[in-house]
């Protein structure tokens, strides 16, 4: 996970951000960050920064949620934000939860996305002949079928840490919209 030491994100941030791996499946919601993240508003997770954008803010806030396993909460934030990364959230819920024909539902109306590059660029360093990397493109339906067989082989590391990359990316594009708008 990103751990930069020149991070834009405040101590609230950065802390939930964290650099521990997600399951693919579930997982099991972290108490302590249950009720950091049920205690934060909007301007305590963005202290110091103006919001800009607050569709791109609750983004964010989504993606925490998932990123410690609260997939309940992460959904209720992300179907109410009209926009290619609060379904790109949501697809990753529904991924994760295992529901992986709505999961490409959703990533099918994320469209072409601004982080699939760079996450081809990272998935095909990790595996150059991942399935998800077709053509040096990225794609997110054939990831959702290899992390779906990857519950039942041991491709599971390798889709993590993909999976890994994805949420970071994603999230750090969120946050970067969030705050310049």
């Amino acid at each position: 996970m990103n751990t930069r030491a020149n991070t834009p994100y405040g101590p609230a941030l950065a802390a939930l951000v964290g650099d521990r791996p997600m399951p693919l499946g579930p997982g099991r919601l972290d108490s302590t960050a249950q009720a950091a993240l049920e205690d934060l508003s909007l301007d305590h997770l963005f202290a110091g920064q103006t919001i800009r954008d607050s569709s791109m803010a609750r983004c964010c806030l989504s993606g925490l949620w998932l990123r410690h396993n609260g997939l309940d909460e992460s959904h209720t934030i992300s179907q109410d934000i009209p926009s290619a990364e609060g379904s790109y959230w949501h697809g990753i819920m529904h991924r994760r939860e295992p529901d992986y024909g709505n999961a490409k539902y959703w990533f099918r109306n994320v469209g072409p996305h601004a982080v699939f590059p760079a996450l081809c660029a990272e998935a095909s360093e990790l595996a150059p002949e991942a399935p998800a990397v077709t053509g040096g493109q990225w794609d997110p339906f054939a990831f959702v079928d290899m992390c779906e067989s990857a519950a039942r082989s041991a491709n599971e590391d390798l889709c993590r840490q993909i999976q890994d990359c994805e949420w970071r990316l994603l999230f750090e594009h969120c946050f970067q919209r969030a705050v310049e708008g």
